[in-house]
C-alpha cells in the first residue's frame, strides 16, 4: 500500500508547484502590464523619472566602482522596460524620446555577456572580423624579444632588437618606439603596473595596412610577478580626415621552460573591457610621467603625439555609432552655465578653460561622454595635460574639474546638465 501511494504523494507537491508557478507567471505578466499601461498614459513623467535615476547612477559610477552594480541594475530596468512595453517600435515614443532609447541602447550592450566590448556586435564576432588589423607583427613574437621586453631589467636588450630591425627598414617603415611610465591607468592585468614599451609600426593605407600602436606592459624592477598584457590600437586611416580605430588585449603567458606564449586576453577566458570608455579618440595621446623617458627617445615621444595629431576624426569601424552617446563635457551653451555658475563666471580662469568640446567632439577626437573613465579624466585636468598648452594654479585645475563633471552630471529640474538634457532632448 505505502508503495502505492508514494507515487500519488510526490504528485501532490509537483501539481501544487505547477499552480503556484502559473500564478507567479500571471501576478508578473499582470505587474508588467500595469508597468506598461502607466508608462503609456505618463511617458514624460516616466521618462523623466528613469532620466533622473540613469544619471545619478551614472555619476556615482563615474565616481567610484563600488557603484556600478547600483548603476547596472538602473540601466537593467530602464532596458527591460524599454523592453517589455515595446517602447523601440512604438513610432510616438520613438519620435519624442529618440535620445534616450538610443543612448540607452547604446549604453546597454556591454550589460550583455557576449557584448563586453560595448560594440554592436558580439565580441567573438568582432575579434573575427577584425583580425587582420589588431594582429600583433611576427617580427614582435620573436621569443628572445619577448623575454627581455618582459622585465625591466632586460628592456635595454629588447629595445637593441627593435634598432637592428630599423637598420633594415626603409625611412617609411622605421618602428618609433620609447619606454615610459604612465600616469593613468595600470595594465588589465595588473592595476598596479604602470611601466610601458611602446611600439609604432607604420602602415600602409593604400595597401589596406593600418598604422599598429603595440604596447607592452613591462614588469617593475625587482617585481617576482610579471606583466601579461599587450595591446594593440590600429588606425585605418581615410582620405576624408578620419580613421578606424580597432582594439584588441593579449595576455602573455610564462611557461615554466621559459617560453612564453601570447594569445588574445577574450580567447583565453580572461574577458574584456569597453576600450571606448578611455580610447574616445581611438588612438590616445601619451603624456608620461615626467623623467621617466630618457633624453634619447624625446624625440620619439614627439613623433608619435605627431602621428596622433595626424590622423583626425576616430571612426570605430561600423561597430559603434559614437554619436547615440551625445556630447561630451563642456557643450553646456552659454546661458546654462551662467544659470548653474552664475553671470561672473564666464570671465573667470576656469570658465575660459572649459572647452573640452572644442576638439573632443564627434567630428574631432571624440566627444568626452558617459561612459567614461574617471582615471583618465580627471588625471588630464587636474595633471596639467588639458586644456592643452595652458598653465593653472592647481586649485583652479581642481576647479576646472569639478565644475566640468557637475555641469555634466547636473540633474537640477530646471537647469539639468549636459547629459541629462540630451536624453530628455532638450540639447541637440
Amino acid at each position: 500500500m505505502q508503495k502505492r501511494n508514494r507515487p500519488a504523494l510526490s504528485r501532490v507537491p509537483f501539481q501544487a508547484c505547477l499552480i503556484f508557478a502559473a500564478l507567479l507567471f500571471c501576478e508578473i505578466g499582470a505587474q508588467a502590464a500595469a508597468r506598461c499601461a502607466q508608462v503609456s498614459a505618463q511617458p514624460d513623467a516616466w521618462v523623466t523619472a528613469r532620466v533622473n535615476a540613469f544619471v545619478r547612477a551614472a555619476r556615482n559610477a563615474f565616481e567610484t566602482d563600488k557603484a556600478l552594480p547600483a548603476y547596472e541594475k538602473v540601466l537593467d530596468e530602464i532596458t527591460g522596460t524599454i523592453h517589455q512595453c515595446n517602447l523601440a517600435e512604438d513610432h510616438n515614443f520613438i519620435s519624442r524620446y529618440r535620445n534616450f532609447l538610443e543612448f540607452i541602447e547604446a549604453a546597454g550592450l556591454e550589460r550583455r555577456s557576449d557584448h563586453e566590448l560595448g560594440f554592436l556586435v558580439p565580441d567573438k564576432q568582432y575579434f573575427a572580423e577584425t583580425r587582420q588589423f589588431v594582429g600583433i607583427p611576427e617580427f614582435l613574437l620573436d621569443p628572445t624579444f619577448l623575454r627581455n621586453v618582459s622585465r625591466y631589467e632586460t628592456l635595454g636588450r629588447a629595445k637593441s632588437y627593435l634598432r637592428q630591425l630599423n637598420a633594415s627598414r626603409g625611412p617609411d617603415e622605421q618602428l618609433t618606439f620609447f619606454s615610459y611610465k604612465s600616469r593613468h591607468l595600470g595594465t588589465p592585468d595588473n592595476d598596479s603596473s604602470y611601466r610601458r614599451l611602446l611600439i609604432v609600426v607604420p602602415g600602409n593605407a593604400e595597401k589596406g595596412l593600418p598604422d599598429k600602436w603595440v604596447q607592452f606592459g613591462v614588469t617593475d624592477p625587482g617585481k617576482r610577478v610579471r606583466v601579461r598584457n599587450v595591446s594593440v590600437v590600429s588606425a585605418m586611416t581615410a582620405a576624408n580626415g578620419t580613421f578606424n580605430a580597432y582594439f584588441k588585449d593579449f595576455y602573455r603567458t610564462y611557461r615554466r621552460d621559459g617560453s612564453i606564449a601570447i594569445e588574445g586576453r577574450w580567447e583565453l577566458g580572461e574577458g574584456d573591457d569597453n576600450c571606448t570608455m578611455c580610447h574616445k579618440s581611438g588612438i590616445l595621446p601619451i603624456f608620461p610621467v615626467r623623467g621617466t623617458v630618457s633624453a634619447a627617445e624625446q624625440q620619439a615621444l614627439l613623433k608619435v603625439n605627431e602621428r596622433f595629431r595626424s590622423y583626425g576624426s576616430a571612426r570605430f569601424g561600423g561597430y559603434l555609432d559614437e554619436r547615440k552617446l551625445g556630447p561630451g563635457l563642456s557643450s553646456a551653451s552659454p546661458e546654462d552655465r551662467q544659470r548653474r555658475f552664475g553671470s561672473a563666471f564666464e570671465k573667470t580662469p576656469v570658465a575660459k578653460a572649459m572647452v573640452c568640446s572644442s576638439c573632443h567632439n564627434s567630428e574631432r577626437l571624440g566627444a568626452l561622454n558617459w561612459p567614461m573613465d574617471k582615471i583618465l579624466i580627471k588625471s588630464y585636468v587636474t595633471g596639467g595635460q588639458m586644456p592643452f598648452g595652458q598653465s593653472f594654479r592647481d586649485s583652479d585645475r581642481q576647479q576646472i574639474y569639478s565644475s566640468l563633471i557637475e555641469e555634466y552630471f547636473a540633474t537640477d529640474k530646471h537647469n539639468p546638465g549636459v547629459l541629462k538634457s540630451w536624453l530628455l532632448g532638450q540639447a541637440q
